[in-house]
């Protein structure tokens, strides 16, 4: 494979020396003490190159979703990223095309023909193009390309619409969310489970599920704020629910405690390092979501996710006026954006009414 002449050096200090072509096309010198140290340094140089040239879409693929494995914490994410694979990029022409055929106008195109085929919005390509913008990042990275076609690829058919979600759906209203105190209330004083007190102590702290049937006594160290620190999360593999010790944004945070939750967590007896047990083993996110569910069902009403919990304290933060950031910090969001998303009106209509009047 090697074309060029391997020169022995001309003194005793001299040195071993000959060429060879970068990816760019470029000859390069490259020198060495001895023949078989001249030659080590060849082998990688011409393996790479054939590696390069061989590459194909779904070996790149593979070989970022190992490396990608290694450097997340989350194997929900890998599989998310094994199931878009397999629905949007395996039946494409992408699939077994080599790399280095793969320019710009194709990548363009058949990105385009997914969006448009799958009718997707905007946020689901975002989710999905995060697999093509790590594949080339680490095939930049590998030498395996000089350039980004991602870089330039530009949608250009439309998006489907999204209808814009609303309070009504997204968050309890004040009377909802009154009815369902009432509800926790009664199922905990007859049972005493504190289930129910989890229930109603996030709408006041207004945590990840998995956060919350995480907390530890530990964690109520400061009397007016909650150290939130850890997570519960699903092994996928063995489709167990386990806590592990870092949050989904790998930060912690301090929640601010209102009287009212206070008073809640003073109720909670003391029989083990988490605060939410039942029969000796911690209240997992299943049964916290399991109590919403039997509520709908007993009101006869759509069932309103764990999730909307936490959309319901920050859209009833934001409208009695807490500042934006001191929202985004509560919530555990690094952008403000993402923030946004979280918050819709949780008042009633005769609440928002009122309000309107008095503003105008």
């Amino acid at each position: 494979m090697h074309p060029y002449a391997i020169t022995p050096p001309k003194t005793t200090k001299g040195r071993w020396q000959t060429s060879y072509k970068n990816e760019n096309g470029e000859r390069k010198n490259i020198k060495a003490q001895t023949e078989e140290e001249l030659l080590e340094k060849l082998i990688p140089i011409y393996f790479s190159q054939a590696h390069r040239d061989k590459l194909i879409f779904y070996e790149l693929y593979e070989e970022w979703l190992v490396y990608k494995t290694t450097v997340t914490n989350s194997p929900n994410t890998i599989k998310r990223h094994k199931q878009h694979y397999a629905k949007y990029f395996e039946p494409s022409i992408l699939h077994n095309m080599r790399l280095n055929a793969i320019n710009e106008l194709v990548l363009e195109k058949e990105c385009n023909r997914i969006v448009r085929d799958f009718n997707l919005s905007r946020k689901e390509w975002c989710n999905i193009k995060t697999i093509l913008n790590g594949m080339y990042v680490y095939a930049l990275r590998k030498g395996y390309l000089t350039n980004n076609p991602m870089s330039k690829v530009q949608i250009m058919v439309r998006y489907r619409q999204i209808v814009k979600k609303t309070g009504k759906t997204e968050t309890y209203n004040t009377e909802e969310l009154c009815a369902l105190n009432k509800y926790l209330d009664n199922m905990y004083s007859e049972s005493g489970d504190t289930v129910f007190l989890a229930v109603k102590l996030n709408f006041l702290l207004g945590l990840r599920v998995g956060e919350l049937v995480a907390l530890k006594w530990d964690d109520w160290q400061d009397l007016s704020h909650l150290h939130i620190v850890r997570e519960e999360v699903k092994n996928q593999e063995t489709n167990q629910y386990e806590v592990v010790e870092h949050t989904k944004t790998n930060r912690d945070r301090f929640v601010v405690l209102v009287p009212k939750a206070i008073s809640l967590l003073q109720k909670i007896p003391k029989q083990d390092e988490y605060l939410f047990v039942r029969d000796g083993k911690r209240i997992t996110s299943r049964q916290i979501a399991y109590v919403l569910e039997k509520y709908a069902e007993r009101q006869g009403i759509a069932t309103k996710s764990t999730h909307k919990m936490r959309k319901t304290y920050a859209s009833n933060l934001n409208a009695n006026g807490v500042p934006l950031d001191c929202i985004r910090e509560m919530l555990g969001h690094s952008n403000l954006s993402t923030t946004l998303e979280y918050i819709y009106n949780p008042l009633t209509e005769k609440e928002t009414y009122d309000l309107i009047t008095n503003a105008l």
